[in-house]
């Protein structure tokens, strides 16, 4: 994620710089903008009302939708997604407890339990799938996700019928049924980052292990390494991990910038979630198998 990004006066790096912005820092949306770089892959600028304007490739955005707490959580579970900005998993039901990490917006997770804090807040337990630990958050700021949202997309069309079709040169997915493309989306797979080149393999693979939620971690988070809790819609194409999967830590698709995933917003990786084979039953934290959807990685 970006540490820091400045706010300019015009859609434009090259603009007055009128205030730096921190990681976390919420502002107030109110406009697009297109930036004056004909040569960028992103044109898009936020305006932030008469404050200025920020680029949009390193700025999530999001809402404020309070939810009302569930007590009656089954004993396998229930999937749910983040509906605030971000909230804190803490070691316990107490806002005074330690903060183990921060969960952001629509990032998805395993709600295992309900309870309430001694302040009388509702605090829903939350499964870290990664480490197989257990923490709290409020339950104000997680949606139960429902079955009708992650039912299948277009069932009635054969397996065979389906494919996804990556194009790295154009930073392109498009999903095709038959020979008619029914969803295309700009990605972001693998580049050249601080700590090493990472590519996305080209060839032909299947969408043979599917998670709606996973905790995403691997080497030195200071030297372009990550930890993600949370990575929602993910579609694993490789044994090495390589997946699709939604993307909230940036919001520049159209370019390469991941450590070789095809990176997607969260909203273009549910979709292609529900449209692929095998079908994950809403309450099962996964499906692995030996069939899938059909994926060409092309150059």
């Amino acid at each position: 994620m970006t540490r820091t990004l400045w706010m300019h006066a015009e859609p434009s790096s090259e603009s007055t710089k009128v205030r730096l912005c921190q990681r976390d820092t919420l502002v107030n949306i109110t406009n697009t903008a297109v930036g004056v770089d004909e040569t960028a892959p992103n044109r898009i600028w936020y305006q932030c009302g008469n404050e200025g304007y920020i680029y949009s490739g390193s700025i999530q955005p999001v809402r404020t939708n309070l939810s009302t707490p569930r007590m009656d959580i089954p004993r396998e579970g229930l999937l749910a997604e983040i509906s605030v900005p971000y909230t804190d998993a803490h070691e316990a039901p107490d806002p005074a407890s330690d903060v183990v990490y921060r969960m952001y917006y629509e990032t998805t997770h395993w709600v295992m339990s309900v309870t309430s804090g001694a302040d009388g807040q509702v605090w829903y337990q939350v499964l870290d799938d990664k480490w197989d630990k257990l923490y709290y958050a409020p339950a104000a700021h997680i949606r139960i996700i429902t079955a009708e949202e992650v039912s299948p997309i277009s069932p009635d069309v054969p397996g065979k019928d389906k494919k996804i079709v990556v194009k790295l040169d154009a930073q392109l997915t498009i999903a095709y049924e038959g020979d008619h493309p029914v969803f295309i989306v700009p990605v972001a797979t693998g580049a050249k980052l601080r700590s090493g080149t990472y590519t996305t393999p080209q060839g032909d693979f299947i969408t043979f292990y599917k998670r709606p939620a996973r905790h995403m971690a691997a080497g030195d988070v200071a030297a372009s390494g990550f930890d993600l809790p949370g990575v929602p819609w993910v579609q694993y194409i490789t044994k090495g991990g390589i997946s699709f999967h939604g993307t909230f830590w940036h919001n520049e698709f159209g370019r390469p910038r991941s450590h070789g995933c095809i990176n997607l917003s969260t909203s273009a990786a549910k979709w292609l979630y529900r449209w692929t084979s095998p079908d994950v039953p809403l309450n099962k934290i996964f499906s692995y198998g030996y069939v899938g959807t059909k994926v060409e990685i092309t150059n």
